[in-house]
């Protein structure tokens, strides 16, 4: 009679747990992240997605930018007041975005998150270093959405 008891307390805690996190109780992330892991986008997912496309975003540190992808390879990045012009690709499975002048660009593995919702994961500095090391692991930099849609991204990474 007590492990009935004691295995009836355990499934009613995890079924109040599950009822918590589906609720948005626990974070609203934490039932997000159990829902869906994210989709790596490969080339060709990120020549459509982006090719011809403006990008608002935010950086772990709450900054946020606009990015601009034009059609021809060239972009334009916005941040408080600050404009720099460079150059996109997609190179080896990721984005690349080298700035004129400054060498704060690099190659990003892209993860769709949501419906509109993109995460950006550094991978190397140059595009001739891409796709990064075999071993390495990807850094979470950045989540945006494309301009002129609802935007579906929450302020946490997903992975």
């Amino acid at each position: 009679m007590a492990a009935s008891i004691c295995i009836g307390r355990k499934a009613k805690v995890a079924l109040a747990v599950a009822c918590l996190a589906c609720a948005g109780f626990l974070g609203g992330e934490t039932a997000r992240a159990v829902q869906a892991a994210p989709q790596w986008l490969d080339g060709a997912e990120i020549e459509q997605k982006f090719n011809n496309t403006a990008i608002d975003g935010r950086y772990a540190d709450g900054r946020s930018f606009t990015e601009r992808y034009d059609a021809g390879g060239s972009l334009v990045y916005t941040e408080h007041g600050l404009t720099m012009g460079g150059h996109w690709s997609v190179t080896e499975g990721t984005l690349c975005t080298i700035y004129d002048q400054d060498a704060s660009g690099g190659c990003y593995r892209v993860s769709r998150v949501d419906t509109n919702c993109y995460e950006f994961y550094f991978v190397s500095r140059t595009e001739a270093a891409a796709p990064g090391p075999a071993n390495g692991k990807p850094h979470w930099t950045a989540r945006g959405s494309v301009q002129g849609l609802p935007s579906a991204c929450r302020d946490v990474p997903s992975v």
